[in-house]
This record gives C-alpha cells, sequence and structure tokens, in this order.
C-alpha cells in the first residue's frame, strides 16, 4: 500500500502547485508539505528507520549542494543588480529591433549557459530582462525562451548542466567528444523556438527606460563596472574551481561569495552606513526570493522519496522493456524529465545500463545528455532554470503550458531527430 499512497500525496502536491494562482497557496508551502508526507509515510511503514533516515540524510545532503549553489548565484547577481551592473549587458543589447534583440537574448543565454550553468544564467538573465522590457506577457515570453536556451545550451557542456555533468562524472562521456557530438542538436533546440518566439511577438518591444531615481546614485561608474566584473569572473571560475579540485560546485561558489564580500567591504567602508547599507552582501542577501529556494527543495525532496521507494528506477525500466529502442528510450526520459526530476532519472539509467554494455561515449550516452537536458523545458518546473523563472517573477504554470510548451517541445523533438540523422550520416 505504501507505493500507491505515496503516488497519490504526490500527484496531490504536484496540482496544488500547479493551481497556486487558483487555490492562493504558495507553491513553497505545498512543496515542503508534499515533501514532509511522503518521507513521513516511508519513516512509519519501514522496518529499519535508520536506513530511511540514512537515506533521507543522502539526499539531503545532494539537494543542499544545489540549494547552497542557488543561495551563493542569487546573492551574487542581486548584488550586481544592487550596483546597476546588469545594466552594462542591457545598454549592450538594447535594440529597436524587435527580431535582433530576440536573437541576442537567446544566443547570449545559450552559451553563457554552456560556461556558467543553466540556473546561474537564467537567474542573470532574468535581471537584465527586468531592467529592459517594459510588458510583462512581452517579458514572460522572453522568459519563457531564456528557459529554453539555457537548457538547450547547457546539455552540450560537461558543466551546463547537473546531469551531463553527472555523466562525465559517471564515466560515460568525455568533454570534447560530448561538445562535439551534442552542439549542434542543442543549437537546433534552441533556434527553432527562437524563430517560433519571434514570429509571435508581434510589433515592437516597448524597453524600459529607466527614470533616473531608479538609477543607484550611491553607486558610482568604476563601482558599478568593478562589482560586475568581479560578479562575472566570480561565476565564471565556478566550473574552473570544479575542474582543478574536484569539489562540488557549490564549494566554488561559495568561495566566490566570500571574494566578492569581501571586496564590498573595503570599496564601501568609508562610505556612510546609510549608503554602505544596500550595496552590502548583507541587504543583497535579505532581497533574494528564499521562498523560490524553499520551493527547490521542497520539490526535489518529494522526487527524492520516488527514487528511494524505486518508483523512478521501475520506470526506466518499465520504458526499457516496452520501449526497447534506446532513441525512444532517451526521448522518452526526457520528456519524463519535464513532469519528473532528470537527475534522479539519469542516475537510475546510469545503475540500469552499465559501461560494457553502453562503453564510454557511446551514442546512447550523448543522446541521453541531450534529452534529459533539453526535455525539461516542455514544461516550467521541470528544469532549474524553469523553477528558478516561476519562483522569481511567479510565472503561471498553465499560462507556460499553453504559450511556451508545445514550442520547447518542437524544438526537443527536432533536434532530437538533427541527433538521430547526424549519427547515422
Amino acid at each position: 500500500m505504501l507505493v500507491p499512497i505515496l503516488l497519490i500525496i504526490f500527484v496531490l502536491g504536484y496540482a496544488f502547485i500547479t493551481l497556486e494562482h487558483t487555490i492562493h497557496i504558495n507553491k513553497s508551502a505545498t512543496a515542503l508539505i508534499t515533501a514532509v508526507l511522503c518521507w513521513t509515510l516511508i519513516v512509519l511503514n519501514a522496518s529499519d528507520k535508520e536506513l530511511v533516515i540514512e537515506s533521507l540524510t543522502h539526499h539531503l545532503s545532494s539537494i543542499s549542494e544545489i540549494v547552497f549553489f542557488l543561495l551563493g548565484a542569487m546573492t551574487i547577481v542581486e548584488l550586481i543588480d544592487a550596483h546597476d551592473g546588469f545594466q552594462n549587458i542591457a545598454e549592450a543589447i538594447k535594440t529597436t529591433n524587435k527580431t535582433k534583440l530576440i536573437w541576442l537574448i537567446a544566443i547570449i543565454t545559450f552559451f553563457l549557459s554552456a560556461v556558467l550553468d543553466n540556473l546561474t544564467t537564467t537567474i542573470v538573465m532574468i535581471s537584465i530582462l527586468n531592467k529592459l522590457i517594459e510588458d510583462k506577457k512581452t517579458k514572460w515570453m522572453l522568459l519563457g525562451l531564456v528557459i529554453i536556451a539555457s537548457n538547450a545550451g547547457g546539455a552540450w557542456s560537461p558543466i551546463g548542466d547537473v546531469t551531463t555533468t553527472m555523466l562525465w562524472i559517471g564515466g560515460q562521456i568525455t568533454p570534447l567528444h560530448i561538445v562535439r557530438q551534442v552542439f549542434f542538436a542543442s543549437l537546433v533546440s534552441m533556434v527553432i523556438p527562437t524563430l517560433i518566439i519571434s514570429y509571435m511577438i508581434k510589433g515592437q518591444i516597448a524597453l524600459k527606460q529607466a527614470p533616473a531615481d531608479q538609477v543607484n546614485s550611491t553607486s558610482n561608474l568604476f563601482d558599478r563596472n568593478l562589482i560586475f566584473i568581479v560578479g562575472i569572473g566570480a561565476l565564471l571560475f565556478v566550473p574552473i574551481f570544479k575542474t582543478i579540485t574536484h569539489l562540488p560546485p557549490y564549494m566554488g561558489m561559495l568561495l566566490c561569495l566570500g571574494i566578492i564580500w569581501v571586496v564590498t567591504e573595503i570599496l564601501h567602508k568609508k562610505k556612510p552606513s546609510e549608503e554602505r547599507g544596500v550595496l552590502s552582501v548583507n541587504h543583497a542577501i535579505q532581497k533574494i526570493d528564499t521562498p523560490s529556494i524553499l520551493f527547490f527543495f521542497g520539490i526535489l525532496m518529494s522526487i527524492a522519496s520516488l527514487e528511494y521507494v524505486g518508483i523512478l528506477p521501475e520506470l526506466a525500466g518499465f520504458l526499457n522493456t516496452t520501449i526497447g529502442d534506446i532513441n525512444l528510450v532517451a526521448i522518452a526520459i526526457g520528456l519524463l524529465s519535464a513532469v519528473l526530476d532528470n537527475v534522479p532519472l539519469v542516475a537510475a539509467l546510469q545503475s540500469m545500463y552499465t559501461l560494457e554494455q553502453y562503453p564510454q561515449d557511446h551514442y546512447f550516452w550523448e543522446l541521453l545528455a541531450y534529452t534529459a537536458g533539453t526535455g525539461g523545458s516542455c514544461l516550467i518546473i521541470g528544469s532549474a532554470a524553469g523553477v528558478a523563472v516561476m519562483g522569481l517573477e511567479k510565472i503561471d504554470f498553465f499560462w507556460y503550458l499553453k504559450r511556451i510548451s508545445w514550442i520547447a517541445l518542437i524544438g526537443y523533438l527536432v533536434g532530437a531527430l538533427v541527433f538521430i540523422v547526424q549519427h547515422n550520416l
């Protein structure tokens, strides 16, 4: 009886999250309640409660890595924003040409995501679009494009998406090979949606003209440029730090947060306390969206409970036996990652298929890197990028489903087809 009840709790929690704007209950509260109820049900039905608690601690450790990474990234981004640093990029891409603006946003997001990661890139692009776009619905359409482009950009880089990183660490792929094999398919999965969204947004895009009183008068041009360079440099340094030390990415992010904290303390130490306050890390931490972090934590802990009772590995096995064809299995996993989390799904497949069956840099692992990385764009809660946008910008689940999901699906399927054809040729 455990598994059916657990599934009912998860599905009900999932439904309440999608209906947030209808029932007026914050999705973060729903996600936290769902997570605790799932794990409570598991521990009450367990003969060895210590084993359950040990597994819960293991999942808490892995999810906390993402939470602390998110906390550090959001604080750095907020600090750059407090110094008007993103005004540099906003001014660079500001254009009255609608098509040029849309393509600039897509291309910048795509390549930035490969260097940073899809989550950090999305947070950066949210700040930029908030400074750039006046109309809310237009901004939401462009944020939908940001989700698609950031996930596509992360898929072809070993450090751009957590699932690609998992395959790299697990020995299933190598960096140069994954870039060479997956880049073109990922590019197509970004280009097709960009073409569609460019066609859907009619007329000129109204750009925001920031009044003089919105510009941070306490931050001069030197401070703005310095914090922008240090902040972006810190975010770019995180994957380098991981490569050199082999420590988890959150350690690099916390190191960079500490460094930029010291820089701002030294930079503003002679300023009056009221001016120094709004430019400090203390103020930036207060401004970050904590409920969105709690939502991220809750939804991942809920999915971890499904992994613990074996639902996700069973699902992967079911796909293997009923579908059989590895192309269709990988494509189905990508679509499932829009509903469930791609991390446990990929982890389940890594357990199912050995390196003896599919050696390093095998076609299946490369296709899986593409599908698991880009399939989550089909739903707003299907990827870390989507969860960040939903939490920070309050985009409605059903609005995304109606306006963006079908676009992401077309890009995803065309990209997968391109990958398969490219391999066969």
